[in-house]
C-alpha cells in the first residue's frame, strides 16, 4: 500500500514557541494577520499577548474573537465578512479546535466562495485558500495539524465533516505554556479526544505504517500523562507530554482518518450541544468493546502502547483490560452519560434514527474495523444512554 501523508509545512513545538510567531508569518509572507479566537482566549490575556508579540515585531494583528464552542456555518460566515471588511493577508488561530476550525473555514469560503455546505465530504477542497497558521492551546483535538475541519450546519444542525489539503494549516506553533490555565474539565474532554484520535487511526482501515507508529506513540504520551495534568494542572513535564501527544495524533488521524466514534460523536454534539470530546468520551468504551472483535491484535497492541498491560498478556485479557481501562478513566474523569449531562431521555431516544443517519453520512464510521449497520448504531446509542 502506497500512503500519501499530509502535514503542516512547519512545526514548532515547545515551551516558548510562541516567541516564533513573527519569523513564522514572514516566512509565509504574512503581514497584515487576522486572528481568529474566542472570548476565553481574551479574557486569559492570551489574544493580548500574542498581539503584543505581533506589535513588538512590527507586525499589528486585528482580532476577531467572537467564534462559537461548536462552529457553526453563521459563525463562518461573520468571520468571513470580517475578513472582507479589512485588509489581512492571513489567519492567525488562537484556541482550541474551535477557533481553529473555524480560522480554517473562515480562510476557505473568504477565498473561493460559496456556502459551508459545498465544502462538506464527499467533496475534497485541494486548492489552496488563505494561509492559516494555528496556534494551539488546548491538548486536544490536534487540528493544527489536519486537514480536516467540522462546522455545524446553522439550518439543519448537522455537523458537516469538510476536508481537503486547503484545510491543512501552513504551520503550528505548539507551545504547551498555553495549557497551563485550561481547567480540569476541559484538560479532561481534550485529553481524551486526542486519545481517541490516536485510537481510531491506528484501528482504522486507512491506517499505514507511518500513521501506526505517529498513533501508538501518541497514546503512549496520553494515557501516561492525562490523569497527571487533571489532578497536578501546573506539572509542566506532564503538560509537554500531553501537547505532543495531541499533535501526533492529529497527524495520524489526518492521514488514517477517524472511525465510528468520531462518526457517532458528531451528531450528539450538535443536536445536544455536548463538547466534542466530552461525547467522544461518552462513546469510547462502548464502541472499543463492539469493534475490538474485527480487529483483535491492533486494539490489544492499543492497550500496550497504553501502558495498561504487558506484551505477554494474551489478546482476549488485553481487550478486556483496554475496555475496562477507558471506562475507569471516564470514571476518574467524572464523564457523566447522556442523561448525567441532562440530556432528556425522550429528547434522546426521539433522535437516534436521525443520529445514526447523520453519523453515516459522514463517512467515518465506513473507516472503522466493523462496519456498522444503522441499526447498530442506534443500539449503541442506546447502550450509552444513562449506563454509569
Amino acid at each position: 500500500m502506497i500512503a500519501q501523508i499530509h502535514l503542516p509545512a512547519a512545526l514548532h513545538i515547545g515551551g516558548g514557541a510562541i516567541a516564533e510567531l513573527p519569523r513564522v508569518l514572514r516566512h509565509f509572507g504574512i503581514q497584515r494577520p487576522l486572528i481568529v479566537t474566542d472570548p476565553a482566549m481574551v479574557a486569559l490575556g492570551h489574544a493580548a499577548r500574542v498581539t503584543a508579540i505581533l506589535a513588538d515585531a512590527g507586525c499589528p494583528a486585528s482580532v476577531f474573537e467572537a467564534t462559537e464552542q461548536e462552529p457553526s456555518s453563521a459563525s463562518i460566515d461573520r468571520g468571513v465578512d470580517f475578513w472582507r471588511n479589512g485588509d489581512f493577508d492571513g489567519l492567525v488561530a488562537l484556541g482550541g479546535g474551535s477557533p481553529i476550525d473555524s480560522a480554517k473555514a473562515i480562510g476557505v469560503l473568504a477565498h473561493h466562495g460559496g456556502r459551508m455546505r459545498d465544502y462538506a465530504v464527499p467533496h475534497d477542497v485541494e486548492h489552496s485558500g488563505i494561509p492559516v497558521i494555528a496556534i494551539p492551546t488546548t491538548a486536544g483535538t490536534g487540528s493544527e495539524a489536519t486537514r480536516f475541519t467540522v462546522i455545524t450546519d446553522s439550518d439543519s444542525q448537522e455537523k458537516m465533516l469538510c476536508r481537503g489539503d486547503a484545510f491543512l494549516p501552513k504551520a503550528a506553533i505548539v507551545d504547551y505554556e498555553f495549557t497551563l490555565t485550561a481547567p480540569k474539565r476541559l484538560t479532561a474532554d481534550t485529553g481524551i479526544d486526542a486519545l481517541t484520535h490516536a485510537i481510531e487511526a491506528y484501528v482504522s482501515r486507512r491506517a499505514s505504517p507511518f500513521t501506526d507508529d505517529l498513533a501508538l506513540a501518541a497514546m503512549g504520551h496520553l494515557a501516561g500523562n492525562l490523569d497527571r495534568v487533571c489532578s497536578r494542572p501546573d506539572d509542566r513535564e506532564a503538560r509537554a507530554a500531553m501537547m505532543l501527544g495531541a499533535t501526533l495524533a492529529g497527524m495520524a488521524f489526518s492521514n488514517a482518518s477517524v472511525c465510528l466514534v468520531h462518526g457517532m460523536s458528531r451528531p450528539v454534539g450538535a443536536l445536544f450541544h455536548v463538547p466534542h470530546g466530552l461525547s467522544n468520551a461518552m462513546l469510547l468504551p462502548a464502541i472499543t468493546r463492539f469493534s475490538a472483535s474485527a480487529a483483535p491484535e491492533r486494539y490489544a497492541r492499543c492497550c500496550l502502547a497504553m501502558g495498561w498491560c504487558d506484551a505477554a498478556t494474551p489478546t482476549d485479557e488485553a481487550l478486556e483490560r483496554l475496555v475496562s481501562g477507558l471506562v475507569d478513566l471516564n470514571r476518574r474523569l467524572d464523564v457523566p452519560d447522556p442523561k448525567a449531562f441532562g440530556i432528556e431521555r425522550e429528547a434522546w431516544f426521539s433522535r437516534l434514527e436521525q443520529m445514526a443517519l447523520q453519523a453515516e453520512a459522514s463517512g467515518s464510521p465506513a473507516n472503522n474495523p466493523r462496519v456498522p449497520t444503522q441499526q447498530e448504531m442506534v443500539a449503541l446509542y442506546t447502550e450509552v444512554w444513562g449506563n454509569t
